[in-house]
């Protein structure tokens, strides 16, 4: 059975994105590190879907999701650099802005819906989106006050949704198709 996850893209990475004319574009990888700046994507196999979310004015936004294709470096990668200068996936330059460059960045090779946001998640099911851990333990997001989120800082990481939460956020996606 696969897993559901989300991970938080940041303003500087949706910023890159649209200045790079991204949007309404389909992303073939995005890429885990070793730093928080870069969540690894840590229990993250084949099959298992990730909700890229944003947040704007305390708004919660899915930017895309992606299903896990393969975490292998690929000839689409490019060669591997040979010194620290080098671009880490120069095969994937179009899309560095996912963290190419991160901290130990690796790449994952994903299947997934065009960039876009205009998908906001609504205050009722923000409040209700439920994650757990790897012992099974189960919390949903602090700070949400009014259907609205004040602090991110409880979507920063690389977090693996209940499979109800995930059914709601693959329901409001498929919902709001283009």
């Amino acid at each position: 059975m696969s897993d559901a996850f989300t991970v938080l893209w940041t303003h500087d990475t949706c910023r890159a994105l649209r200045k790079a004319g991204r949007v309404g574009e389909r992303p073939p990888v995005a890429f885990s590190g070793v730093h928080s700046s870069l969540p690894a994507w840590s229990g993250a196999r084949a099959g298992d879907e990730v909700y890229a979310l944003h947040v704007n004015r305390r708004e919660v936004f899915v930017v895309s999701r992606m299903r896990v294709v393969d975490v292998e470096r690929r000839d689409c990668c490019g060669i591997a650099p040979a010194a620290w200068e080098d671009p880490a996936y120069p095969g994937h330059g179009d899309w560095s802005m996912l963290g190419a460059d991160g901290c130990g960045a690796e790449a994952v090779h994903v299947d997934a819906t065009p960039v876009r946001f205009d998908v906001a998640v609504p205050g009722d099911l923000l409040a209700s989106l439920v994650w757990r851990n790897r012992r099974g333990q189960t919390c949903g997001l602090k700070y949400v006050v009014d259907g609205r989120l004040q602090r991110s800082v409880g979507l920063q990481g690389f977090y693996r949704l209940t499979s109800e939460s995930a059914d709601e956020l693959a329901e409001l996606v498929d919902g709001t198709a283009p």
